[in-house]
């Protein structure tokens, strides 16, 4: 079951982490090497335990920690070094990300996140958008009404479809969908002090 709540944005800001990927290398004897992707996409992974700096805030992460039940609900977080679909310096405008193109036929379309460099282009799936940060462009054109977005999934539904060959695009910010990766906390207890926690590992859900 996942949970539609955010982690803290005051903690999260601290946290270290990113994505990973799977990559399988076998070296010839020869010297020369194989290397075959094992995950068709990349996964995130967090700690967040560099984020608490108050003695709340170890309280806060204790009480997020419970009422998750640990590693058994996923839920939001916020990777603050990537949550636009724009750089982070500019603000998301409804022509940043080509979503899909219209057909005729076709009403709904999943929001995605490309990142290119070179002629090497990766599209990521957004399930987790922003709710009231979601923008919609027809042909640039930015749409106002005739259209809504599930905030739970990322998938945006025109109420009619849109016309054959216009470009659909989007802008927006968006949240990671993760789950603790561990089922204890382990707290160090220091009643002088703030206390601290080792290691709190978020590892993003994948679907």
């Amino acid at each position: 079951m996942f949970h539609e709540i955010r982690f803290p944005d005051d903690i999260s800001r601290g946290a270290r982490g990113g994505p990973e990927r799977r990559t399988t290398i076998v070296e010839l004897a020869s010297g020369d090497e194989e290397r075959n992707a094992a995950w068709a996409s990349s996964r995130r992974r967090y700690d967040v335990s560099y984020g608490i700096r108050r003695a709340d805030d170890l309280a806060k992460v204790v009480a997020f920690f419970e009422a998750r039940n640990a590693r058994l609900h996923g839920f939001r977080f916020k990777d603050w070094s990537d949550y636009r679909s724009c750089p982070p310096s500019q603000i998301p405008a409804a022509t940043d990300q080509v979503i899909g193109t219209g057909d005729g036929v076709t009403t709904t379309f999943q929001l995605v996140k490309r990142y290119a460099s070179g002629a090497q282009v990766w599209t990521r799936a957004i399930t987790k958008p922003v709710a009231g940060t979601v923008t919609i462009a027809l042909n640039s054109a930015p749409q106002a009404s005739g259209w809504s977005v599930d905030a739970a999934t990322g998938v945006v539904s025109f109420a009619a479809a849109p016309g054959d060959g216009i470009a659909i695009t989007a802008g927006f910010e968006f949240d990671v969908p993760v789950r603790f990766d561990s089922d204890a906390l382990d707290v160090t207890l220091d009643i002088e002090r703030l206390g601290s926690i080792t290691s709190i590992p978020l590892l993003e859900i994948r679907r």
